[in-house]
């Protein structure tokens, strides 16, 4: 039988989230992200970050620190959330965790699912938590959230 845990608030589930990227830190899994910003170029990639709604309140919290209150535009089909004149991630330390476990292969290619799949998991857990309607595109999660924080 499952036992019922109680809903998170978003606070807890912001919190309970930076534990699972730390988690992810710490596993011995080689990777080598020069920041290259390849990834971050979606209409060249074809590939788009789907966020839960606990990583997009991560996401949503870091991009009011970094003084905005709005999600940027995005350039050129690149991450809303790259700063092209630095070419550096605006939120950088709260990335999603498909920004951190991507495709890049100058960093080590894609994390195995099975590597992962039990953060995946919890992620998911806390979407459900927080009655979120599933992984959504970076932009579209960012902006929800953005209207929550």
């Amino acid at each position: 039988m499952k036992r019922r845990t109680a809903p998170l608030t978003p606070s807890s589930a912001v919190e309970a989230v930076k534990a699972i990227y730390r988690e992810l830190a710490e596993r011995p899994i080689e990777r080598q992200c020069v920041q290259r910003t390849e990834c971050c170029r979606f209409r060249l990639t074809g590939r788009t970050p789907f966020l839960t709604k606990g990583e997009a309140l991560v996401a949503a919290k870091a991009v009011r620190a970094s003084g905005r209150k709005q999600m940027p535009e995005s350039i050129e089909g690149a991450c809303p959330l790259l700063n092209h004149a630095t070419g550096r991630c605006l939120i950088y330390e709260g990335r999603p965790f498909g920004c951190r476990t991507h495709f890049c292969a100058a960093a080590g290619g894609p994390y195995a699912r099975g590597e992962v799949v039990d953060l995946i998991r919890r992620l998911e857990d806390i979407d459900r938590s927080l009655g979120g309607d599933g992984a959504m595109a970076l932009p579209t999660a960012v902006e929800r959230a953005l209207r929550e924080v």
